[in-house]
């Protein structure tokens, strides 16, 4: 008889939130998505901070709000069942309206101000180390991602507090493939979008914009390794980091830079926005490790978002088994900040 062992990490099925249960909510929220990248240094809110207070009807005007994407038709997908979460999912409402997107403000609640981001048109560029670099028009790739899967994953924010949410989307790899590197590209160098007219943030000179974000070419094809572009079985709304966002669950949120307009293969290491802002603080790596400390706070525990729970936080965000390869004989580098 064959018995199956739970990892210590996963969660029997029947503890996750059913997908009829979640997709009954879409009407309610369908304007809002989530998505956490980070806080730091001038100007941060607190770690652990959870003002959370919400005007229920200006919330309730923006998800009734039209939704004009013509990605719809590839949601819901079906889910990918090989990558199970040790806890329920996070109610819609808290992951679509906590929110980190500096480009549009340091505070948790910039989800109404982020509404003014315009998703279509909207091209990506791929260039650096590829056999033809070339700007693709984003419906364009999407067609060529299909078919999207569902994953859920957990979140882990370097603020120290967490979340667990169905991303639809398609492998990083995928991506990598149709982009075609040359064998001598060690990286991917990706980058948001930058338009100050609509995103105020970007307004604030003291910040490195454009945001930037790295992975190695071993980290981006890895099978965790994940380009979001929709959520709760939905197209990604702005505040999530429409219409591309980068989900990388083993890594600390900050990794997962939102609203990417370019990817860069290179053979230089990039140096990450919160990196270029306080190196002391924000590493390239960013892996999620309960013994390294934050400058500023313990890592050991987490907030889970929407309860008052605290748990502790597991090495690699509990998916050891899948990435910890990556980082053998890496004892010099500075791996987890």
């Amino acid at each position: 008889m064959l018995i199956k062992r739970w990892k210590g990490w996963e969660i029997p099925e029947r503890e996750v939130t059913p997908h009829s249960v979640y997709m009954n909510r879409r009407g309610f929220m369908r304007a809002l998505a989530a998505g956490p990248i980070l806080a730091s240094t001038a100007g941060l809110a607190a770690c652990g901070d959870e003002s959370q207070a919400q005007d229920s009807k200006a919330v309730e005007q923006v998800a009734k709000a039209p939704v004009s994407d013509p990605s719809a038709i590839y949601y819901p997908a079906a889910r990918n069942e090989t990558y199970r979460v040790d806890r329920p999912i996070t109610a819609e409402e808290d992951a679509t309206t906590y929110n980190n997107f500096y480009e549009f403000g340091s505070h948790k609640n910039i989800w109404q101000a982020a509404q003014g981001l315009p998703i279509r048109p909207w091209t990506v560029t791929i260039d650096g180390m590829v056999e033809n670099a070339q700007t693709v028009d984003i419906d364009t790739l999407l067609k060529a991602m299909q078919p999207f899967e569902e994953r859920v994953y957990r979140h882990r924010c370097v603020e120290a507090w967490s979340m667990t949410v169905p991303w639809t989307g398609f492998p990083l790899s995928k991506l990598v493939e149709f982009a075609k590197p040359l064998s001598s590209a060690k990286y991917i160098k990706m980058q948001t979008f930058q338009n100050p007219d609509i995103a105020p943030g970007q307004r604030q000179f003291w910040y490195p914009w454009p945001y930037i974000e790295g992975l190695t070419m071993a980290e981006a094809t890895n099978d965790l390794a994940f380009i979001a572009t929709g959520i709760y079985g939905e197209p990604m709304p702005p505040q999530n980091g429409a219409p591309l966002r980068l989900a990388v669950p083993w890594k600390y949120g900050f990794k997962s830079v939102k609203s990417l307009v370019r990817f860069t293969f290179t053979d230089q290491r990039p140096v990450s926005f919160w990196e270029d802002l306080q190196a002391s603080e924000y590493g390239f790596w960013a892996n999620v490790n309960p013994d390294v400390d934050h400058a500023r706070w313990s890592q050991a525990t987490e907030r889970v978002l929407g309860t008052n729970e605290r748990v502790p936080t597991l090495m690699f965000n509990g998916y050891g088994e899948f990435v910890s390869d990556l980082y053998k004989g890496m004892d010099g580098e500075k791996l987890y900040m």
